[in-house]
């Protein structure tokens, strides 16, 4: 079970990345996140930095990657579909990658998780494509 957004936003990868990149600091998504907290200390592109977006969700980055421009996270502990006795094995992906004919960026965010009682896909398509486009209207 999995879930795929995307865009095509008009800068280049590495100014695009260099917003999304810091896993503890979501201010470009104002209007979707009202709070990040970071939870252990850790830098926002340390493995196994934990936060808890809108006093809610709790995730840790699984991976980082500034070379590639990807991370991957966990979400560990959520409301509704996203509790952890609802879905089972949630890990999602960001990438921005360049887009070299235009000089634009394309960025993904995914999200596979093994086993879930609800409507995950539900929940999560809308949240990442709002982002994506606040993400995307920071450099209009």
């Amino acid at each position: 079970m999995s879930t795929y957004n995307s865009v095509t936003i008009d800068a280049t990868a590495d100014k695009v990345w260099s917003v999304l990149r810091n896993f503890n600091d979501m201010s470009w998504a104002e209007g979707i996140i009202e709070s990040v907290e970071s939870l252990n200390g850790k830098g926002g592109t340390e493995v196994g930095a934990r936060r808890k977006v809108n006093g809610a969700i709790t995730e840790t980055l699984l991976s980082f990657d500034d070379d590639s421009m990807a991370f991957t996270y966990s979400i560990d502990e959520g409301p509704d579909v996203l509790a952890s006795d609802m879905v089972e094995g949630y890990v999602g992906r960001a990438r921005v990658t360049p887009v070299t004919a235009t000089g634009q960026s394309f960025v993904e965010w995914s999200s596979d998780w093994q086993a879930a009682r609800g409507d995950v896909k539900g929940f999560c398509d809308p949240l990442y494509a709002g982002l994506l486009g606040l993400l995307a209207g920071k450099f209009k």
